[in-house]
């Protein structure tokens, strides 16, 4: 039995990671949400709910003890402080396996037009991404870091991934992606270990998001 705790579990991403480990015999899912009147009966019977926020030390604390992997789907202007909490309390328990969603640019490796147009629009947003992801590597876990292209609600299972230091690639990636990437990583943890991976849908370079 593989025991997850989900970090930030009413994201749209996390729902999907939900959605796909619900039915597993082998998986026990720990949701932290914050607001308890975002509870919709979506949870599922192989976890519980867990109502806090990872700033508060003491209940993170308590949540992380115990389990096997953390899957973090966070945001936030404070994203990097969200993250050294969250580092923090692994280092305290002892739980090794972290998989993080932070956001592609962080490493200005978005090459071309679109790179150009995406530093304008999100660029100084992602200081505190970049800052989470340097942290993350320094922690001395077992992480793998996910840097998505721009999220799109299509139900589809379709993606490449590029790794730290390669250019991106796209513009584009479903959340049903990026949510089956991760559900893979907790089904066997040992994939993508120590990786720090670019996320797009094949074939979708351009000038920007189709939707923009």
């Amino acid at each position: 039995m593989k025991n997850v705790l989900v970090l930030g579990a009413n994201g749209q991403i996390a729902r999907w990671v939900i959605a796909k480990l619900t039915d597993r015999k082998d998986v026990f899912l720990t949701l932290l949400q914050r607001n308890p009147n975002k509870l919709t009966g979506w949870e599922p019977a192989n976890g519980q709910i867990v109502i806090g926020n990872v700033l508060d030390r003491k209940l993170l604390r308590a949540a992380m003890a115990g389990q096997d992997i953390v899957y973090a789907n966070l945001i936030g202007e404070d994203l990097d402080i969200q993250a050294k909490r969250v580092i923090e309390a692994m280092q305290n328990t002892g739980v090794k396996r972290l998989v993080f969603i932070l956001s592609l640019g962080i490493y200005d490796e978005v090459p071309g037009r679109f790179g150009q147009w995406n530093n304008e629009i999100i660029g100084t947003d992602l200081e505190p991404y970049r800052r989470a992801a340097d942290a993350i590597e320094s922690s001395g876990l077992d992480y793998t870091i996910l840097r998505p292209a721009w999220l799109t609600d299509e139900h589809e299972v379709d993606y490449e991934i590029t790794a730290k230091g390669d250019a991106f690639k796209g513009t584009v990636v479903s959340r049903e992606s990026v949510a089956d990437l991760v559900a893979k990583i907790i089904v066997s943890p040992e994939l993508h270990l120590g990786g720090n991976l670019g996320v797009n849908k094949p074939g979708s370079d351009g000038d920007k998001p189709y939707f923009m």
